[in-house]
């Protein structure tokens, strides 16, 4: 079958693939227009490191473009959560801009330095290594892809449980650009802009650079102090540099950093901390509050991370079959904050900390597609980076420590992947990855005497240790073209998220947590179909699969003998997660639109290992324990009504439904000795099943103009994205809220 280089996206809606001539009557530009109203659209996207057709790709992968982003309403990565069957993603914890995603259940919420994410993300092709200053904002975005299940061909070893693919706007051979302001509630006010073209006429050299002012108002305040919380203050500056020195060499440069000034995130108090009353006696207990956003911290509002990067692109074809690609990038991070776990004046939990990260990669691809039967990409990744920081403990202003340390990481792995046209509807594609990586930890964690951190009393833990890791993912899978419009799949793929050292470990109480964690692997096996339908009016995709799920790492608290706790980091044991997804698309008519998806998710322990050191042995709690944020049902339908204007405008009105059932919102749950729940345990934190209901209308004047009016969870709906249980050690027991009401208006002018 011949090859396509279009790609059917999930989520993106006018334009077809293929035109065919048209009358003296009717000139190309009426009859794009009317084609434009009876199928759906069509993008290219990168999946495999080549561009392809999203029908021709046996993986399950969304993709976005700019205008379905805008559509959509999508700010920032954590808004596609509800438009991709089986991704969870939001903000950690009390930070605006660090990143948990799932994605089928596999993922990281501890952004605990020196470990690996479950879902990895990248920047125009560049791996970000840390969560800090991750959950970006849709800025000047040409694309974003989220391929679900392992990829351990081509992206390795982090992205055991799927990969998101931001991929900014290229460079032009025109000058174009644009601006835009968005007001809102809140006291919103974005501000982005952009330009883009040859510089001083010479089409060789071209050039971007564009920016954006993000801000608004605290959703709450601290109703002691007056200062807001849960606001946003973020500004993003990124340009780039292109040298095209003949038709089959490039050299492209850009650099990008961001300022996240926002305050910390309020979290609500969901019980009455149990140690308060014998803390502020006459005074009364603290309640929790009614708002689910105001918060009355004694730590001042600090909370800011500095994001940077830079990276240098070479293309060249050596000829019409071969092409060569090198891609170098450095990126940093530096992040303060502080964290009141307590949420009370009292200082019966609070803590400072400090992260900071660097790293260094090099990427080396060689492609190659003759318009034959075999096409494929071969290449060396080499990744170097430095994770560490410092986080200071005050517990009851009686128990002072620090955990304080530096993961140094060294990456290389050797990939490939080849797709063979073994008839002309039946494709085998096989590939493997080969990592070796080399994980050195520093750690030093002291008790000291007071407040000021400077007298120690007690060392905990005090190591240089180095561990190794090497893994094998392979990958093959079969399609077959059932017709020109129906391809089915049978995929198997290997996800590989290397292990380390746990930073927190008391090696005094618990003598194994200074030994290394090791590596998780998940193998899956999935089916799926996709289809273009009554005449590329209807997309459908769909995906089943069953993965084995073995040393998972978790992030739990562990009670040690004689009182206090101590962050745990370990394999848990293995588990199989399965599921099946859809995703739809349906243009019924030239005037409405319909897409949206379903998904089922069910993902269980098969072994879960806790350490109780109260016997010195490790028990199976499997049965007790639940996956975190896997749901077992979520889906999304948006419905959209658009009419061409009489002056050559547009107008379009959406309306979306987005669903989630029962999720666990944390694994951090302290467990105590014996029995696993003590009187004063409290189960983990979970968010029983919502709905969200979003809407907007977009007006499209001309070919310059556009206005939009937004608004997202109209209902107002209150439901948690995460939390602390520390309940059984510190009473703390709170809980972090999606966003309120929110609606905007903006205006943008391209040109």
């Amino acid at each position: 079958m011949k090859r396509k280089y279009l790609s059917l996206a999930i989520g993106c809606v006018l334009v077809s693939p293929a035109l065919p001539a048209w009358s003296q009557e009717e000139t190309a530009a009426e009859y794009q227009r009317d084609v434009r109203t009876t199928q759906l659209d069509t993008i290219t996207v990168t999946a495999r490191k080549r561009e392809e057709t999203l029908q021709d790709v046996p993986v399950a992968v969304t993709a976005f473009t700019a205008e379905s982003l805008d559509r959509l309403n999508v700010r920032d990565l954590a808004d596609l959560g509800a438009q991709v069957p089986n991704l969870t993603i939001y903000a950690a914890r009390g930070s605006n801009t660090t990143l948990t995603a799932y994605i089928r259940g596999v993922g990281q919420s501890d952004p605990l330095w020196g470990v690996d994410p479950g879902v990895g993300l990248y920047l125009d092709d560049v791996y970000l290594a840390r969560p800090q200053g991750a959950l970006l904002d849709i800025v000047d975005v040409e694309r974003v892809e989220v391929l679900r299940g392992p990829q351990g061909t081509l992206y390795g070893k982090n992205t055991i449980g799927g990969a998101i693919k931001y991929i900014t706007r290229g460079l032009p051979r025109e000058t174009s650009g644009n601006a835009s302001v968005t007001v809102g509630n809140y006291n919103q006010l974005d501000v982005k802009a952009s330009l883009a073209g040859p510089i001083a006429g010479d089409e060789a050299l071209r050039a971007r650079i564009s920016a954006a002012k993000l801000s608004r108002d605290g959703f709450g305040e601290n109703i002691l102090t007056g200062d807001q919380v849960s606001d946003k203050d973020i500004t993003v500056v990124r340009a780039q540099l292109g040298a095209y020195v003949d038709d089959g060499t490039d050299i492209q440069f850009s650099i990008d950093w961001l300022k996240d000034g926002s305050g910390v995130r309020g979290a609500q108090m969901l019980e009455l901390n149990r140690f308060d009353p014998l803390l502020t006696p006459g005074t009364g207990p603290f309640l929790p509050m009614d708002s689910r956003y105001d918060v009355r911290n004694g730590m001042s509002n600090l909370n800011e991370t500095t994001l940077k990067g830079a990276s240098m692109t070479i293309n060249h074809s050596f000829s019409d079959d071969w092409a060569f690609k090198y891609v170098l990038a450095k990126r940093e991070s530096d992040t303060v904050t502080n964290i009141d776990f307590d949420t009370t004046p009292d200082q019966i939990t609070d803590v400072k900390a400090y992260y900071s990260d660097e790293q260094v990669s090099n990427e080396l691809q060689l492609n190659y597609d003759g318009g034959g039967r075999f096409r494929g990409v071969t290449g060396l990744y080499f990744f170097t980076g430095s994770a560490g920081g410092q986080v200071l403990n005050n517990f009851f202003n009686l128990s002072f420590g620090d955990t304080q340390g530096t993961v140094y990481t060294e990456s290389a792995a050797f990939y490939t992947d080849w797709t063979f046209d073994l008839t002309d509807r039946l494709k085998l594609d096989v590939g493997a990855r080969y990592t070796d990586e080399d994980k050195r930890a520093v750690v030093l964690n002291r008790a000291y005497s007071g407040p000021d951190f400077t007298t120690v009393i007690a060392t905990p833990a005090n190591f240089d240790k180095t561990v190794n890791f090497t893994n094998l993912s392979p990958k093959v899978s079969l399609d077959y073209q059932l017709s020109q419009d129906v391809m089915v799949y049978g995929l198997f793929s290997r996800g590989f998220k290397s292990g380390g050292y746990n930073i927190r470990a008391n090696a005094t109480a618990v003598p194994r947590s200074a030994e290394p964690f090791d590596d998780e692997q998940v193998d899956s096996f999935e089916i799926g179909s996709k289809m273009s339908l009554l005449d590329q009016r209807l997309f459908l995709n769909l995906s089943a699969f069953h993965n084995k799920y073995e040393d998972i790492q978790l992030s739990v608290f562990t009670e040690l003998p004689g009182g206090g706790f101590f962050g745990d980091f370990t394999n848990a044991g293995r588990g199989t997660v399965q599921g099946f997804e859809a995703e739809y698309q349906w243009l019924p008519s030239e005037h409405w639109a319909v897409s949206g998806n379903l998904a089922w998710l069910d993902a269980k322990y098969d072994q879960y290992n806790f350490y109780d050191p109260s016997i010195g042995a490790t028990v199976n709690i499997a049965d007790e324990e639940t996956f975190t944020n896997a749901p077992d049902f979520s889906g999304a339908i948006n419905l959209e009504w658009r009419n061409d204007l009489a002056n050559g405008g547009r107008i379009s009105a959406r309306v979306g439904y987005s669903y989630q059932s029962e999720v666990v919102a944390t694994t951090e749950t302290l467990r105590a000795t014996t029995p696993p729940l003590a009187p004063f345990g409290r189960p983990a934190i979970s968010q029983d099943g919502y709905g969200l209901v979003n809407a907007g209308v977009i007006w499209n004047v001309n070919d310059a103009w556009t206005l939009s009016l937004q608004g997202t969870n109209l209902a107002d709906k209150e439901y948690l994205t995460t939390g602390y249980n520390l309940n059984q050690a510190v009473g703390v027991y709170t809980g972090f809220y999606g966003p309120p009401r929110q609606y905007s208006l903006t205006a943008r002018y391209d040109f």
